[in-house]
């Protein structure tokens, strides 16, 4: 028997960085997000012998590891690993089965689309798939994030993971000892039409490594920064903000609210913007857009653009021109899901 599983990138439209130790301990977060139809893939069947072998057919890195030895946890293959070694310590008695391990993504890591994390959900639901662990969307996305974040101590927040398991919209609340509530919204059919018709998702063609940029954050928390910390509040303001506006329809306060969030999340730390980003902002709202940001972290990556419909078109062909790429998309309803192939 194998087992695919595949769980959605998702765009962060609002609150960003708010789901992040220690500002959500202490003061709440709030992050407002949406799935789209580009996936990370996970595949999971039997292998004869006694190792296991762990394969990210997209980048072509390959391990093979004796079930009854030390499994490195560290490397290009971690997430995979990592998952392999959670899943046999909690569920399966520490029994560590012969299997094979593969993975694929349609977006790279770095995009600012939760790459990353949405792997590792994936992941985890192909095991639970693979073995019928009884888990929910709530524990699928907590046991991703406790492998990524606590096990192999990877700087980061939370809203991927669930967003990755939960799939939709969802405006997310974040509170200390990782209490989450996801709110999933229900957003009228042309509302999503017009947002998906409104915004462009262009790939600067740099891949930023957002734990640099997340340590950042996390420090001018720790330290009191006033500057760092009042730019939290104001996104997180912007979340709720940002609920509001797409469930109501209010496209030219969406468009304001994105802008006043980008802003403040640009105080939050260095790197967040570069010179790069700064220049794309400025010929994107020469060709039309009307509103801006970098899905993710910062420093690369994905960057949002909202405008009118009609005026799509125009910014693309000025976006391209700069290189990098445009990509299409849809939003999607449906989390994270797995299947079985006889």
């Amino acid at each position: 028997m194998t087992v695919r599983a595949r769980a959605p990138l998702r765009l962060g439209l609002a609150g960003g960085g708010t789901d992040v130790a220690p500002y959500c301990d202490l003061y709440g977060g709030r992050v407002m997000n949406a799935t789209i139809d580009r996936y990370a893939y996970a595949i999971v069947s039997p292998r004869q012998g006694r190792d296991a072998c762990f394969h990210a057919l997209d980048v072509g890195h390959e391990e093979v590891h004796a079930c009854d030895g030390e499994i490195d946890g560290h490397g290009p293959l971690q997430l995979l690993k990592g998952v392999y070694a959670r899943v046999s310590r909690d569920f399966l008695n520490g029994e560590r089965p012969s299997l094979s391990v593969r993975t694929f993504s349609d977006a790279p890591p770095g995009s600012g689309l939760g790459s990353s994390s949405t792997m590792v959900v994936a992941l985890v639901q192909a095991f639970a798939e693979y073995f019928s662990l009884p888990l929910g969307e709530y524990e699928v996305a907590q046991l991703a994030y406790e492998v990524e974040r606590k096990d192999l101590k990877l700087a980061g927040g939370k809203q991927d993971q669930y967003a990755a398991a939960f799939g939709g919209f969802n405006f997310m609340e974040f509170y200390a000892e990782d209490r989450v509530v996801v709110n999933p919204l229900r957003i009228k059919d042309w509302i999503r039409a017009e947002l998906e018709a409104s915004l462009v998702l262009y790939f600067t063609g740099v891949s930023r490594a957002s734990a640099e940029i997340i340590d950042r954050q996390v420090r001018n928390i720790d330290a009191h920064d006033h500057a760092a910390t009042e730019a939290t509040h104001q996104l997180k303001d912007e979340a709720i903000r940002m609920k509001e506006c797409v469930l109501k329809g209010d496209l030219r306060g969406l468009e304001a609210t994105m802008q006043a969030g980008w802003e403040a999340k640009k105080r939050m730390a260095q790197g967040i913007t570069n010179p790069l980003i700064d220049r794309m902002e400025q010929i994107a709202f020469a060709h039309g857009a009307r509103a801006a940001k970098v899905s993710g972290a910062g420093g690369g990556g994905f960057m949002m653009f909202l405008c009118d419909p009609e005026s799509r078109i125009g910014l693309m062909r000025a976006l391209l021109a700069e290189g990098g790429s445009i990509l299409d998309f849809h939003f999607t309803q449906q989390g994270a899901s797995a299947w079985r192939i006889a």
